[in-house]
């Protein structure tokens, strides 16, 4: 039987389109192909309803051999059996939390009491509390998860139909561009899941091929800018100055490791993010894998 090609799907990151655009993932010899199910054109796979976020993907069943998103969110899919975290790395993403330019909002204690648009159970639902509860008690932290994933907060925002909203990658930088205000820094970790039985040389291929990247991102990140209208729908596209945005995503080559682990879940545990469905198994031998 033929070896099945490895598939990728690209996650707000500039990573995988420089390495294809390099031809890196070629010269580490990887059969791969694209899976782009976050833009989709008009970005419709981020409408998925009220209280669905990156977790409920996990259970529902990405179709990438690797993916990434939120630690936390990684995290418990692995415990519960939706995958594997690959713990030989993880990544940072941006991320903040952004209002009109024209709001009262000046500093976080402002936000107490005011929605906040993020995904539920994604990285801005965990974010946004992490870095907010310094300031304001967590019952004054009102989240709201009616606006979808990242692109549809991110239009209602700009269509001033939210108050705050909270932005990674592509969309934090187009928010700043367009002169939205960020309030808070709520910089956050992200993790790779793989899914089905995969073949770990390609994950290796896979990895080599975007330390490559890493490094042409950081030496010249204006050459690469430009590949984050490959994740935005269409409809943005003629706003968008992507010369004037940053790299976004950085992938750290160091193990996501036990401590790490065990110390997510414990703050997911103390906030009750997860008490009505569990938090799975919690043993690292059985949610993580790692090669080095």
């Amino acid at each position: 039987m033929a070896k099945e090609k490895f598939i990728i799907e690209p996650h707000f990151r500039l990573h995988e389109w420089v390495a294809e655009e390099k031809g890196y993932f070629k010269d580490e010899g990887l059969d791969y192909v694209f899976r782009e199910l976050v833009q989709s054109s008009e970005g419709a796979s981020q409408q998925l309803g009220d209280k669905v976020g990156a977790m409920q993907t996990f259970e529902r069943g990405r179709k990438s051999d690797i993916s990434c998103a939120c630690h936390w969110t990684v995290n418990v899919a692995a415990a519960k059996g939706h995958g594997k975290l690959y713990g030989d790395v993880y990544q940072v993403s941006t991320c903040g939390i952004f209002v009109p330019q024209d709001s009262k909002v000046k500093k976080p204690e402002d936000l107490a009491g005011v929605p906040i648009s993020v995904g539920y159970q994604s990285g801005s639902h965990y974010a946004t509390i992490q870095a907010l509860e310094q300031f304001i008690p967590i019952d004054k932290i009102n989240l709201s998860f009616k606006d979808g994933l990242v692109f549809g907060r991110m239009e209602k925002l700009l269509n001033g139909e939210v108050p705050a909203c909270t932005l990674f990658s592509g969309p934090y930088y187009f928010a700043e561009q367009l002169g939205f205000r960020k309030v808070l820094d709520c910089t956050f970790m992200m993790a790779t899941m793989l899914t089905g039985d995969q073949d770990m040389d390609d994950v290796q291929k896979f990895f080599r091929a975007l330390k490559r990247a890493q490094a042409d991102i950081d030496l010249r990140p204006e050459l690469h800018t430009k590949h984050y209208k490959k994740e935005f729908p269409t409809r943005f596209h003629d706003k968008m100055d992507t010369r004037r945005w940053g790299p976004g995503e950085r992938i750290v080559f160091e193990p996501y490791s036990r401590e790490i682990f065990e110390d997510s879940r414990q703050w997911i545990q103390e906030r009750g993010i997860f008490a009505d469905t569990g938090m799975g198994s919690g043993k690292y031998e059985e949610s993580v894998i790692r090669v080095s």
